[in-house]
């Protein structure tokens, strides 16, 4: 059965501008596919109020205790996995925070598992078996938005009472109806016709930064613009570090990695002690005292020392 032309997705219809591809120059077939790439910022800067409500829901799951998960198939599922990926060891969190579920599992990173995407009952059984509820948010992405493991994993996310979000290309395809928000940058055709890892994958990338990022922020995981929970887990991440509590305090690198190695290598408390004076176990105080709020604690820090002067 053929489908007509205004049925058929806009991520799968020819783009003119490609016309005659294979023709072209190497320069020629790069500056084409250059000017495609220039209007994507935009069509995910007319989706930002909501991404913003998406933001604000993850992280208010994660002061819940809840969870983000991404679900995908393909480059879609690969997108979800590479930002899930990058969480703990960028902002500090457990691993289960922030998950993947692609189709087809592992394999399915590197490998193309056929027909992994088409199945229903696996999108179901995946939420199932992480036991998702109504702190957690879930976020279906599917470039055409019909993909049937992304659709069936929402739908039992939803029956669930999790937070459900679409990303997608396609604004009205089934996955927005599926969703409280839907996130939809319509980046149009692609160069190589259906290739949606292309346009539509560079706006996935782009928003589901915006959404990890963007949610960490408001839960405390970024102190200014810096990692402050970031994990020290080689040489490079540990110079890092320390230019970090250089960059935060104003004090010398030997003051900052003096007061790291204090502190047990927790930069959190380190920074504490750095710009107020505290001892290790008195930071430690503060920072419970304030929750984990790192303003806090120092904002509590500078008040006692200023009652302490007068």
């Amino acid at each position: 059965m053929k489908l007509r032309a205004s049925k058929v997705p806009a991520t799968e219809r020819r783009n003119p501008c490609s016309s005659g591809l294979d023709r072209k120059t190497t320069l020629e077939i790069l500056r084409v596919i250059n000017r495609e790439d220039e209007g994507v910022a935009r069509a995910v800067a007319r989706e930002l109020p909501a991404i913003a409500r998406a933001v604000d829901a993850i992280a208010l799951a994660f002061r819940r205790g809840g969870r983000l998960i991404y679900v995908g198939a393909g480059s879609s599922g690969r997108m979800g996995a590479l930002d899930a990926s990058e969480c703990p060891p960028t902002f500090g969190v457990p691993r289960a925070r922030v998950q993947a579920i692609i189709a087809g599992g592992r394999r399915a990173l590197t490998d193309a598992v056929e027909g992994a995407e088409d199945s229903g009952a696996r999108g179901v059984r995946e939420i199932a078996a992480r036991r998702v509820g109504a702190n957690d948010v879930v976020v279906g992405i599917a470039a055409a938005g019909t993909t049937p493991f992304v659709l069936a994993a929402l739908r039992e996310a939803r029956k669930r009472k999790a937070f459900t979000v679409a990303l997608t290309a396609n604004r009205g395809a089934t996955i927005a109806k599926l969703a409280r928000v839907t996130i939809a940058p319509e980046t149009g055709a692609e160069v190589i016709t259906g290739s949606t890892r292309m346009k539509a994958g560079t706006a996935q990338k782009m928003v589901l930064n915006m959404l990890s990022t963007g949610a960490m922020v408001r839960a405390g995981r970024v102190y200014d613009n810096l990692m402050i929970d970031v994990a020290m887990t080689n040489e490079k991440l540990r110079r890092r570090a320390v230019r970090i509590l250089e960059q935060a305090s104003g004090k010398t690198a030997l003051a900052a990695e003096h007061a790291l190695r204090q502190s047990g290598h927790d930069l959190r408390t380190a920074l504490v002690m750095l710009k107020t004076g505290a001892t290790r176990d008195e930071a430690r105080k503060r920072l419970a005292a304030a929750r984990g709020d790192l303003r806090k604690a120092l904002e509590s820090g500078a008040a006692r020392r200023g009652r302490f002067r007068k």
